[in-house]
Formats: structure tokens, sequence, C-alpha cells
């Protein structure tokens, strides 16, 4: 089991609807990480930006974008994340990855599609949670509107980490502060947010106010807002350990089933 987890925050401007672009882009961004780490995430739909078309930019799971990623990984020898578009049997996902060193590639796909963008028109919503072990590190992966629904980010395994990534547009982001924090508290477990920045092809505005929190609550990270940045921040083990068994709220909390 590792103590510390190093985890690396991309807050970037996207391309619209350009694959390749965007790869490009967030190739110098991270070759720039000089110090080792363990985990970078990458926002929401990093391909494309949040796109309601994807014939235009889908890729299997065989495609330019994974082999992309496992390259990256391998040879930065760090885990990525992220979601992006792909098509697989008939069917559009928000997928997000999460790339291991080694190549072993672990999916989830968005269960929450957003209904107000028509995401849940063109998209096959999925059905599963994951929880991804790496590490000793127990890290549960979601995508943005799934932030709104903390049922299902109830922390029933135990995890460590809370990952969200965004397409969270600024005429809303007070509710993706304020949400971020609340899924740190009830949770009892870090939560890091990384959401986009700039304009997209439909004209929605991102600030991003990407955010890392620890299980108090406390913000951890000086990110400023409507800036491309890359943040690095270190969690600790002995952090959650301490306040669980201080306060051990999570033990009270309420047994429910998911149908």
């Amino acid at each position: 089991m590792q103590e510390n987890l190093k985890i690396v925050l991309i807050q970037t401007e996207l391309f619209w609807e350009n694959p390749e672009q965007n790869r490009n882009h967030l190739t110098n961004k991270i070759e720039r990480i000089s110090e080792a780490v363990d985990v970078i995430v990458l926002p929401e739909m990093f391909t494309s930006g949040f796109t309601m078309e994807p014939k235009k930019v889908a890729e299997t799971m065989f495609g330019d974008t994974v082999d992309w990623l496992q390259e990256l990984a391998l040879k930065k020898q760090t885990a990525l994340m992220g979601s992006m578009v792909v098509s697989e049997h008939g069917y559009f996902y928000n997928r997000l990855l999460f790339v291991h060193p080694n190549g072993i590639i672990e999916t989830y796909d968005k269960k929450h599609t957003f209904t107000l963008a028509g995401e849940d028109k063109v998209y096959a919503a999925g059905q599963s949670k994951l929880i991804v072990t790496y590490k000793g590190w127990k890290i549960c992966p979601l995508i943005c509107y799934d932030l709104r629904f903390p049922v299902w980010s109830r922390n029933v395994e135990n995890y460590d980490v809370l990952v969200y990534v965004a397409n969270w547009p600024k005429v809303r982001v007070a509710a993706w502060d304020a949400l971020l924090k609340a899924r740190a508290i009830e949770n009892m477990s870090y939560c890091v947010g990384v959401n986009r920045v700039g304009l997209d092809g439909n004209g929605h505005e991102y600030n991003g106010h990407s955010a890392v929190f620890d299980v108090l609550g406390k913000k951890l990270d000086n990110i400023p807002e409507n800036q491309e940045t890359t943040e690095i921040i270190t969690l600790s083990k002995t952090h959650i350990k301490t306040y669980r068994e201080k306060l051990n709220f999570l033990k009270d909390k309420d047994t429910f089933t998911l149908e």
C-alpha cells in the first residue's frame, strides 16, 4: 500500500470535435510534467468537447486515442484517466477510461446522461459503478452530471478517492463547487473534480473551478479559474484513516438498494 498518491489535474481548453488536435495539445501538457506522479486526470470528452454529434468523433476501444493513452501511461509510468466518445455494439457511450501504467484499461460508462442537452437521446447510459484499485488506493471515477446524484456515489465500497471529470458550464459552476465539497464530506473521502475552460462549439463557456477537497471538505488546491493549468496534489492515506477512525460517520450511513 502506498501512503501518498500524487494526482495531476489538467484543466484545459478543448478543440471542438477534433480528437487529433486535442491529443497533440494534451501530449504537450503531459510531457511537461517533470516529476513522478501516480495519476493524471483529463476532463470529460477530452478528445472532442461535450458534443451531441458522436458520429463525428467516436472511436472504438482499439482506436488512436486508446493507443495514445496506453503509450503515454507506459512512457510516463503513471495512470491516465478521462472520458471520451466510444462506439461499441451499435451504441455510443460517454466512457471514462482508467489506463494503468502497464496498459490495462478499466472503464466506466456515464450513468446519468445529461437530459438538458439531450445526451440521453444519443448516448447509452452505463449501469455499473467502477472502483479502481491502484497502488493500494481505491478510486471511484464518475462523470460530470453524476455529481448531482449522491446515491450513485455513496461510499459503500470504502473507497479513498472520488473523481469527477467534467464539461461543467460557467453558468452553473456554483453547483459544481458546492457539490464537490458535499461529496467529499458525506463520503469521508477525497473528492477531485477536473473541469475544462474556454468556449465549446455551441458557444457554452467553461471557467474551470477544478478542485480537490479532503475528507473534511477543506479545499487543497490553488487552481485559477478561466486558465489552462496543470496542478499536482498529494493525497494522504493517513489523513483518511485518522478522520475515519476519529469521526467514523460512515458507520451510520443509510442502507439502500439501487434498481
